[in-house]
């Protein structure tokens, strides 16, 4: 047991805010006032590290007022007393202020914490054009580095080489940069992300105008995109002199281009946008992606040129929540126009998946198994829309229901109603009379009459059914199209070789369980089919996920076995995509999915569905789909048939995203599990 696991420090993750104090035009003790005050709301919300705003402390709009010795000894005063401040708090401030250094004026930004100041970056890009005039006043701190500057008693690191690093939080490293930096064609963030920063940070005056805020958003998002970090922005807002310009304080954080939180805009009250960025993501993105390291040597190693700036953060590990919204389907969007355009682009990405194969080989049709299940069904209006494309008659599809032993009237009357619907050539082959000889000739009890149901009386079923396939392809000039997702894939829900693991193309392999039912969803509400087809969809989704192996009076329940398919794509996001430690995963799955009410559910999600899962449930199906996952799947994953990638939550191909041991084991995970999971 580990009494650190409801941290989110021992998790690798931090808790940042942008800040919007309430500006004024050169009162720099109001403005100091207003600064520790956030920063004191700042650390009461656990907060590791505030970013303010451009020259917060001195006022941005106030022109050649800068250059008044008297504005600049009342911001030396007011920097003072931001530093007396923080002695008591936990959070780094990074606050903005225009500093005097060797008769020159510098905008800068000043990293204090614990009653020290760090260090003072100045601003390298200085605007002059349009409603900016920055070097009348400022000057660029453009190539200074390993320099120091004096502030009140201490000389301080000064330069535009600074790095911040927390010498007991090895992932708390932080870059400051200031609003025009990054729009810069080379931002220094870029730098600092590859001299090993992991939170860049932009102080920021900028004026609003028409369209800006979508400016600045698109920046902070390509910016952590490209530089692989977290960004975390903060404007001016209201009270800033409004002489030519006005302010809106506009704040927000990026993580590798994903959005995690903005705050609202043109509020007269100071504001605190408080949110946990994921520093082991980061770095795990950063140990996949070669082309960040050759960038880095491309550049020369920046690493060898900044000077990394240490202190104490002094973390105690408390339960201080978690301030981040965990998507419970990772790979299915959570809001209409992502969740729209995302399921636009897999369903068409496997349809020309599938038409690009179907060409290539010359197959005169598409052979696939209709069982009246979600993965079938899909690959099946797949196939259809692929035929439409390459204008060729549906009926250029062969579909196949195979009953067994415990097919229900329910599923085989949907694949019987789906084929028809949508005009494919539809045919029945019952296996049971096969799957009995075959039981008999090896001895099975159930040859003889026996109720034995066993992993091999329900692999005689799925291997007969492919066998059948592949038999009927070779006699049709047909390929064989897979219906088996990556869910299946990862957890090895599928029966090796001759059975559902294998076919000429498997559309699916690129697709988890959870999305194929909003593909299906989406198929139905963007008109994809006619109304008729529209009608079994809906009732193909209706009905409960199932092997229909084993005879019995209930449904044979496939997530009552292997555990429900929602956690297990949800494991399977933060193992594949992600690489991380099991006990990080237990740790996001329990805050998204502990309570049905909190958080947003993808558009849509029946109302019936939705359910929770406590810590311990978490666990026990974590662990087997580790156990599933690491050890006694692989080698069904090493041999699998070519397939699209769709999600960028990553795919399984051993000649793509995944490539492991067929042979390997599931110990180092279980283990630390076991020793960091609750």
């Amino acid at each position: 047991m580990n009494e650190r696991f409801r941290s989110i420090h021992h998790h690798r993750m931090l808790r940042v805010a942008a800040a919007t104090p309430p500006a004024s035009v050169g009162d720099t003790a109001a403005n100091a006032r207003a600064t520790i005050a956030l920063a004191r709301e700042a650390d009461a919300q656990g907060v590791d590290l505030v970013v303010f705003p451009e020259l917060n402390l001195t006022s941005y709009a106030i022109d050649d007022l800068h250059l008044q010795s008297a504005m600049q000894a009342a911001t030396r005063a007011a920097i003072e007393a931001v530093r007396v401040a923080s002695a008591e708090l936990r959070a780094v401030l990074l606050v903005g202020a225009a500093i005097e250094r060797n008769g020159r004026l510098y905008n800068c930004a000043l990293a204090i914490a614990r009653g020290r100041v760090l260090g003072v970056v100045p601003k390298t890009f200085l605007p002059n054009y349009r409603e900016y005039y920055e070097k009348r006043w400022f000057a660029s701190g453009m190539g200074l580095t390993g320099l120091d500057i004096q502030i009140g008693d201490a000389r301080v690191p000064f330069g535009t080489d600074l790095i911040f690093a927390a010498a007991d939080l090895p992932h708390f490293v932080f870059h400051a940069e200031i609003c025009e930096d990054y729009w810069a064609p080379t931002p220094p963030s870029t730098n600092g992300a590859l001299a090993g920063a992991l939170v860049c940070c932009n102080l920021s005056a900028s004026n609003v105008t028409i369209g800006k805020s979508r400016e600045r958003m698109m920046l902070s998002a390509s910016q952590s995109a490209r530089a692989l970090c977290a960004y975390v922005y903060s404007a001016a807002g209201p009270g800033e002199s409004t002489t030519d310009l006005a302010w809106d304080g506009q704040g927000s954080v990026h993580e590798l281009g994903e959005l995690l939180a903005s705050s609202g805009r043109f509020d007269r009250a100071a504001e605190l946008l408080v949110v946990d960025v994921d520093c082991e993501r980061l770095i795990g993105e950063r140990l996949r992606n070669g082309t960040f390291n050759d960038a880095a040597r491309g550049s020369g190693d920046p690493e060898r040129a900044f000077r990394r700036v240490g202190f104490d953060h002094r973390p105690d590990y408390a339960d201080i929540g978690l301030h981040r919204e965990i998507r419970r389907f990772p790979f299915v969007p959570n809001t209409p126009d992502k969740l729209d355009e995302d399921c636009f682009e897999a369903f068409n990405i496997q349809v020309e998946g599938i038409a690009k194969r179907l060409q290539a080989v010359g197959a005169e049709r598409l052979v696939i198994g209709v069982s009246g299940g979600l993965d079938s069904t899909h690959a099946l209006i797949v196939a259809a829309k692929a035929l439409d494309r390459l204008g060729r008659p549906r009926s250029d599809i062969t579909g196949i229901t195979m009953p067994g032993f415990a097919t229900s009237d329910g599923t085989k009357a949907n694949a019987w109603a789906l084929m028809r619907a949508l005009g494919c050539a539809a045919e029945e082959i019952d296996i049971r009379p096969a799957a009995t000889r075959m039981l008999a000739d090896m001895g099975h009890p159930f040859g003889r009459g026996e109720p034995v149901y066993d992993v091999t009386f329900e692999n005689v079923q799925a291997g007969l059914r492919t066998d059948y396939l592949f038999r009927i392809a070779n006699q049709r000039g047909g390929l064989v199209v897979g219906t088996g997702d990556l869910s299946e894939l990862a957890l090895g829900w599928c029966t090796y070789g001759v059975g559902d693991q294998m076919s000429h193309y498997a559309v699916n392999a690129g697709v988890p369980k959870t999305l194929i039912q909003f593909l299906i969803r989406w198929a139905i509400g963007t008109d994809q089919y006619d109304a008729d087809t529209d009608r079994v969809l809906e009732a193909i989704l209706g009905t409960e996920i199932s092997p229909e192996l084993v005879p019995g009076e209930q449904m044979q329940s496939t997530e009552a076995k292997i555990g429900p398919y929602a956690l297990n794509d949800f494991f399977a996001h933060y193992v594949i995509r992600h690489g991380l430690a099991p006990s990080k995963i237990a740790f996001l799955a329990w805050h998204a999915w502990q309570d049905t009410s909190a958080g947003r559910w993808p558009i849509g999600y029946p109302e019936e569905a939705k359910t929770a899962y406590d810590l311990a449930t978490i666990k026990h199906w974590l662990e087997r789909f580790l156990f599933r996952f690491f050890q006694i799947s692989q080698f069904k994953r090493s041999a699998i048939p070519n397939g699209p990638k769709v999600s960028a939550g990553g795919a399984l191909s051993p000649r793509g995203d995944w490539r492991a041991p067929s042979d390997g084991t599931a110990k180092v995970w279980l283990d630390e599990l076991a020793a960091n999971g609750s």
